[in-house]
């Protein structure tokens, strides 16, 4: 499931400090030098790596929790989407997405079904248990946590349904159920768009349902959502910085992600 928002957005300022690891993946160490007793994990949007916008995300969380933070490819270096199709957002919530919009989005994605097909739930789900199981042999983390965007949000979703990690950070996630939710059994944080093709406000309040009932039970986990006013889906992964409600809202996103993990994800 794709929207005209799943290909819109802007490229963040920058230079990436991280280094590309043996696995593909992105590696942001923990400032200083020292050993880091937990770990993050980013989950990119359909771009994948090949936009600039995740390693710079990465980088700014491994500074503020001082701690290694990984991205892994789990799209075996051919995104989804080419991220050279990125294109500006149309407008902000309320804004009619035309049709000529919904036409780019087909004609993008029509050449590129065979990258959906080789990108499936089941296969980026095996890939990211073979990549934790590769740099935990290699780390020993402590504690690990997970935060996505777009594709990446759902895949969180899903991961927070294992042992793999100890709290995650869901951010405008792409297409998931409400059993996927039933199923997380780990402190989340959500980062949600005012408007959202998406996650719609009705699904929303079915998914907050579920974790508020689990009050007075042992299921119950910490959880929390926060809606930014002035957003539609990608903002906080993709943020145009013409805006400057969008900016301020990718800017408090972080500071969400990173308060998150800090509370949920302590190490001895």
């Amino acid at each position: 499931m794709s929207c005209p928002d799943c290909v819109t957005g802007g490229l963040l300022p920058g230079v990436p400090t991280g280094v590309t690891s043996t696995q593909g993946a992105y590696f942001a160490a923990a400032p200083g030098g020292s050993p880091s007793k937990r770990a993050i994990l980013l989950l990119t949007d359909v771009f994948g790596l090949a936009l600039v916008n995740p390693k710079l995300i990465a980088d700014d969380i491994a500074k503020r929790l001082n701690c290694d933070v990984w991205i892994p490819d789990y799209f075996n270096g051919i995104p989804i989407i080419d991220p050279r199709k990125i294109k500006i957002p149309a407008g902000p919530p309320g804004s009619t997405r035309l049709w000529l919009e919904w036409l780019r989005l087909i004609m993008l994605i029509l050449p590129r079904l065979t990258n959906f097909f080789k990108n499936r739930p089941p296969l980026i789900d095996g890939r990211l248990d073979k990549f934790m199981a590769a740099i935990q042999e290699e780390k020993k983390y402590e504690k690990v946590g997970a935060f996505g965007y777009c594709f990446g949000g759902s895949a969180t979703i899903r991961m927070a349904g294992t042992n793999h990690i100890q709290s995650a950070v869901i951010c405008h996630p792409g297409g998931f159920s409400l059993d996927q939710t039933k199923a997380i059994k780990v402190p989340v944080s959500w980062v949600c768009a005012e408007e959202d093709m998406h996650f719609k406000d009705s699904f929303r309040l079915q998914v907050e349902a579920v974790f508020a009932g689990r009050k007075d039970t042992p299921e119950f986990v910490p959880y929390e959502f926060v809606v930014y006013k002035g957003t539609t889906h990608g903002f906080a992964c993709r943020p145009d910085f013409s805006n400057a409600q969008i900016k301020e809202a990718y800017e408090k996103s972080l500071e969400q992600i990173a308060n998150w993990f800090e509370k949920t994800l302590p190490v001895s």
